[in-house]
């Protein structure tokens, strides 16, 4: 049965390709109106999104004769060549001539459906890049160059439009709404594009965030994504005077709750479910010139818990994993931390490799590069590769949580049931931290519904930078945070010190080190106790 339905879809797919390939459907999708652009977006709201080089090219240092030729070019060439992103690169003194040449051409070479150029994001990165661009590409032009590029621009929100449900992943869903919503609002169409693009974002946003507006990915790139795509489109409504729907401001309004929460109150990366080091300060920099506040003084939001105060930062995540379609980006850390002193990661994890390798990928979705708990090497969730993915085959539920912030004393208590169905164990987690002495206490439990001896470890993950001692006696390991001295011992188990890799920087890894507890759990309930303590 599985080979005759994979025989099957392969047959349906086939098909497809050959209908999308047909006249029939790209007259279908050349069915556009006859209006001319009316609204012309500020390049300048696409900051946030596009990494504008301080260098500006011209048009003309371009081979523009064979720059459509290159049969040798690669798979990442050939994506930023078509997605025209490169556009915003240009110097506007550049020749408005030869850049609509480029265009023309394109034309010329892809006016019909093309698997290659007309994939999904890039078309709508197409259209965005065209549209913002409008200084270069369509100013200071004949009519029939401008009706062309009309038409071909309504011909790929077509398409766009008769693809979108089929597309998979939902980022890609998102820069399609923004780009079917700019050519709703530049060609002033609300009946056709405008409608279709905002309530396809509110059903976006319905099927994707949870009730308090955070990803249900519970993916901390994912959210600060949405919402600078939010924003982008709310302000292509704001510019355009067309009155902004309901549901956008108030799906800002939550994603900027939970951009309050997890990075602009503590202005540090935390490495959960996807996350790397970023350029959120540039985007702090963009609301602030648009005016956007965001405020959220909760202390347990998007199934995170962060505590702070001026000087230190705790932080756990405390999250049931999401469910399979939304754990692409899902990382097996339950209940790990990370602890950040004075603007720098005392305690951090591992980071994230993206799917480009799916070795590298899949080792950093492991428990074992989180600051947690794993028994016999195993991590506490299972994942399947799904087409290019892995995603969650068997997850865990938190069993309970809850915290205690006051003054002079912080605690968090946490526990899930990864290790249940496979060890009959629950791990368990309470982390107090006492202010005045600045002294973690952490203690985790492994509770076993039947007695049998498990290997454990625990991990404390560092950054590279950040130096690693063993002492003498074998029962203090110092840790040298630049300028800063901490000390971590343990009371009744072996600590040693181990290297790994760190994935904090995107799509790339180096050598760091961590602390680790191992043992071997021999009775129902093993308590394992340890301190991090400031020392100078």
């Amino acid at each position: 049965m599985i080979y005759i339905n994979r025989l099957f879809f392969n047959l349906i797919n086939h098909i497809r390709k050959i209908y999308l390939k047909s006249n029939f459907y790209d007259k279908k999708i050349s069915k556009v109106n006859e209006n001319n652009l009316v609204y012309k977006p500020s390049p300048h709201l696409l900051s946030s999104l596009i990494k504008y080089q301080k260098k500006k090219f011209k048009i003309e240092d371009f081979a523009l004769d064979k720059i459509w030729n290159n049969r040798n070019i690669s798979a990442k060439d050939f994506k930023r060549l078509n997605n025209f992103y490169w556009f915003f690169s240009l110097d506007l003194k550049s020749s408005k001539k030869s850049t609509q040449t480029v265009i023309q051409n394109w034309i010329r070479n892809n006016f019909k459906y093309n698997e290659k150029s007309w994939s999904f994001d890039l078309t709508a990165k197409r259209i965005i890049a065209w549209l913002t661009c409008h200084n270069l590409t369509y100013e200071e032009n004949n009519k029939h160059y401008k009706d062309n590029f009309n038409t071909m621009i309504q011909k790929q929100a077509n398409h766009l439009i008769n693809e979108i449900n089929r597309s998979n992943l939902i980022d890609d869903k998102l820069i399609g709404c923004a780009s079917i919503v700019l050519v709703g609002l530049c060609y002033q169409n609300k009946n056709k594009y405008l409608s279709y693009g905002s309530n396809l974002l509110k059903k976006i946003s319905k099927e994707t965030l949870d009730n308090f507006g955070f990803p249900k990915s519970r993916s901390i790139k994912q959210l600060v994504f949405y919402l600078k795509y939010f924003i982008l489109i709310r302000e292509w409504y704001k510019e355009s005077r067309i009155n902004i729907p309901e549901h956008i401001d108030e799906t800002v309004y939550y994603l900027g709750q939970g951009y309050a929460f997890i990075w602009q109150n503590i202005n540090c990366d935390i490495f959960y479910n996807g996350n790397n080091i970023s350029d959120n300060n540039n985007f702090d920099n963009y609301l602030k010139r648009l005016g956007y506040k965001f405020k959220n003084e909760n202390r347990d939001f998007g199934e995170y818990i962060i505590l702070r105060n001026k000087k230190i930062c705790l932080t756990m995540d405390a999250g049931s994993t999401p469910s399979s379609a939304f754990s692409k980006d899902y990382q097996s850390g339950a209940l790990s931390i990370e602890i950040i002193s004075n603007g720098k990661k005392l305690i951090s994890n591992c980071g994230f490799f993206r799917e480009k390798n799916l070795k590298l990928n899949e080792l950093s979705k492991s428990t074992a590069t989180h600051n947690t708990l794993t028994i016999d090497d195993n991590s506490s969730c299972k994942f399947d590769k799904n087409d290019k993915f892995l995603l969650v085959k068997k997850g865990l539920k938190i069993l309970k949580k809850n915290s205690i912030y006051e003054k002079n004393y912080w605690k968090i208590n946490a526990s899930h049931d990864g290790y249940q169905k496979k060890y009959n164990t629950i791990h368990e987690r309470e982390i107090e931290f006492y202010p005045e002495q600045t002294t973690f206490i952490g203690k985790d439990k492994i509770i076993k519904k039947i007695n049998k001896n498990y290997k454990f470890d625990i991990r404390f993950h560092v950054e590279p930078n950040v130096k690693l001692m063993k002492t003498q006696d074998n029962k203090t390991i110092l840790i040298e945070l630049d300028d800063e001295g901490w000390k971590f011992t343990c009371d009744n188990f072996d600590i040693n010190i181990d290297n790994g890799l760190y994935f904090g920087k995107k799509n790339s890894y180096t050598n760091n080190q961590h602390i680790y507890i191992s043992g071997i759990s021999n009775n129902q309930i093993e308590n394992i106790k340890w301190e991090i303590k400031k020392i100078q």
